[in-house]
């Protein structure tokens, strides 16, 4: 029904994950549980979503309603189809807070035991496959949200620096489809760019 009603537009950026994989690593030796990569992608993305709040809006017939707080949804895949947990008021929460919370609803998606309001009305969703060695794909937008964001796999790259020198580098491809009635091209353009700058260097979620 999304694919059908909602004009999708695709942005792709290649992104530099090796300050995401330092940053994960530093925190995991002082955790008795390892962050997931997903627990940061949501913290990130939920601050990008706060300085770009038109990316966090629903397209409600003629008008756009625009979200008091940061609902982000995680795309799980059963065996009978993909669910969509989500993590309230991201934009609130320690990463600590959201990848407890993300563990939980996983859980209980596996198990058949996800209420309605833990999966339904996410203002913005991420589908992760680079676990499957997906390297770049386009995910159909889940309503009532207008932008979703489908997450490659990580993998080295050979790069050239500044200087024309050649080196390795550890790079990610994220795709972001929107709702072209809510988001336009450009919104959406430095919504991604911000996101891709946060991930590179996550000082910039401070700012």
């Amino acid at each position: 029904e999304s694919k059908y009603s909602a004009p999708h537009y695709y942005l792709t950026v290649t992104v530099n994950v090796e300050n995401l994989i330092s940053t994960r690593k530093k925190i995991n030796q002082s955790q008795p549980e390892k962050i997931s990569f997903n627990a940061l992608l949501t913290k990130y993305a939920a601050e990008a979503l706060k300085k770009h709040p038109k990316v966090n809006s629903s397209w409600n017939g003629d008008t756009i309603l625009k979200r008091k707080q940061v609902d982000v949804g995680l795309a799980v895949a059963l065996p009978d189809g993909l669910i969509t947990p989500v993590v309230r008021d991201c934009g609130n929460k320690g990463l600590i807070a959201i990848d407890k919370e993300l563990r939980e609803l996983i859980d209980k998606a596996r198990n058949n035991k996800l209420m309605p309001d833990e999966y339904q009305n996410a203002g913005f969703t991420i589908s992760n496959l680079g676990s499957f060695g997906i390297e770049e794909f386009t995910a159909i937008i889940n309503p009532p949200g207008s932008a979703i964001l489908a997450v490659g796999e990580m993998k080295k790259m050979p790069v050239v620096d500044e200087e024309e020198n050649i080196k390795v580098q550890t790079q990610m491809k994220m795709t972001l489809s929107c709702d072209h009635r809510v988001i336009d091209g450009a919104v959406g353009a430095a919504f991604l760019k911000d996101l891709k700058d946060i991930i590179e260097d996550p000082f910039r979620a401070l700012l």
